[in-house]
């Protein structure tokens, strides 16, 4: 069973909304730095947003301030993206991804701090 699940993608029209959860099935979450990232073919993973372990520091992608928001329930184990006026250049497997460092200050935008990854899930936004 992978550690981090995602769900809530799907194919909508642009302007839609839709929110993507990633539920940590092991049980660490609540210490651990959240992110969510986006990927299409042929292209390199792109940072979405992020939140720390505590909820208290959030950084997004410029391009996606005002339309994404990112949100953690630590009692849940689940982090959250909730994704509106979605666009079709939103298109793209969307993962969620758990930071390495333990309780980090501020959130890291490059993959490469993220150890733990989900499965990735569809998001297609039609025109």
């Amino acid at each position: 069973q992978e550690r981090l699940v995602e769900s809530g993608g799907g194919s909508v029209q642009a302007g839609a909304s839709l929110r993507l959860s990633c539920a940590d099935t092991e049980r660490t979450f609540s210490g651990y730095a959240m992110g969510w990232f986006r990927q299409t073919p042929g292209k390199e993973r792109e940072f979405v947003a992020a939140i720390s372990w505590s909820g208290g520091h959030i950084d997004y992608a410029d391009s996606l301030k005002g339309r994404f928001t990112i949100s953690r329930d630590n009692a849940k184990n689940t982090a959250y993206l909730q994704m509106n006026s979605l666009k079709s250049e939103d298109t793209a497997v969307y993962y969620c991804a758990q930071d390495v460092s333990y309780r980090r200050a501020v959130v890291s935008i490059s993959p490469r701090d993220y150890g733990y990854w989900g499965r990735g899930t569809q998001v297609t936004v039609s025109s």
